[in-house]
């Protein structure tokens, strides 16, 4: 099992190399700094895009007090609590590093925007790791993906390449939502997962439309500040998650799952219909 995911290991780091050599490095562009929303409220420039980051910073220290004070969220494996409690220091770290770059937003305070997001994806995939597929490799893999993302984010400040960043970024986009769905859990309630999924993909669908949105909204709020908002929602999502979930007794995918429900939502209207004809042949006597 330990040769598979060295082999696993390997190949995907082959196949990293393989794309850092056939494709073009992706520079930073300076305008991504250039937000539509420029007000400034209370003395802060950029204000909302600087306070709508204050939910990061509640829902993380939260989740910290959670994981730690009584256990409230009943984690029993210590990878988990070292990975939950990697997200969440990441989480909180958003607010400061996110308000931080966009007092004045530039490349080297962006460092300190996106150093703390990388440690909270890295820490997902990490914790994903233990409870779909192996408590152990998903705790030795912890301080590596942490590694992982670090370096993505030091490469692209020192050699201006956003190609490792994009990776760390996107995958776990990809890979959480489909192990989500694809893989047995070991808890109940992974339906939250989606939904964080779904938070995620809305927030950057807004960092795109970010000036489209603050001309739709006639320039009361940007889609960038809305951004922030719909991220927030993730680690909401997953806390309550965390609240609400129990050992699941029969492991069994969302996918598997979802056919299940299916199966039974349709043999309910069969059953339906087949009593609705019944009723309506019965035949009807007529009074004289």
């Amino acid at each position: 099992m330990r040769n598979r995911s060295v082999y696993a290991s390997l190949v995907a780091l082959f196949c990293f190399l393989v794309l850092m050599i056939v494709t073009p490095a992706i520079h930073q562009s300076q305008d991504y700094h250039n937000f539509a929303d420029h007000r400034k409220f209370f003395g802060i420039p950029n204000a909302l895009n600087v306070i709508s980051n204050f939910p990061f910073l509640v829902i993380g220290l939260v989740g910290l007090v959670l994981c730690h004070r009584g256990n409230y969220f009943s984690l029993s494996l210590q990878g988990e609590i070292w990975g939950w409690t990697c997200f969440y220091v990441g989480v909180a770290a958003v607010a400061v590093g996110s308000s931080y770059y966009h007092l004045k937003p530039d490349d080297a305070r962006l460092v300190w925007d996106r150093l703390p997001m990388t440690v909270a994806f890295t820490s997902i995939i990490a914790i994903f790791i233990i409870e779909r597929i192996d408590e152990w490799k998903g705790t030795v893999s912890i301080i590596p993906l942490l590694l992982a993302g670090i370096i993505s984010i030091v490469y692209w400040r020192f050699f201006d390449d956003l190609r490792p960043y994009a990776l760390v970024q996107f995958v776990p986009c990809i890979a959480i939502p489909l192990m989500a769905i694809l893989l047995p859990p070991m808890y109940t309630h992974s339906t939250y997962w989606l939904w964080a999924a779904g938070s995620y993909l809305l927030a950057k669908v807004l960092e795109a439309t970010d000036e489209v949105v603050y001309e739709w909204t006639h320039h009361i709020v940007s889609g960038h500040t809305l951004k922030h908002l719909a991220a927030a929602m993730v680690p909401v999502f997953l806390t309550f998650m965390l609240a609400k979930r129990s050992v699941q007794p029969e492991r069994q995918n969302l996918l598997k799952t979802w056919r299940v429900s299916w199966v039974k939502f349709r043999q309910g209207n069969s059953n339906v219909e087949s009593y609705s004809y019944s009723y309506t042949d019965v035949p009807v006597v007529e009074p004289h």
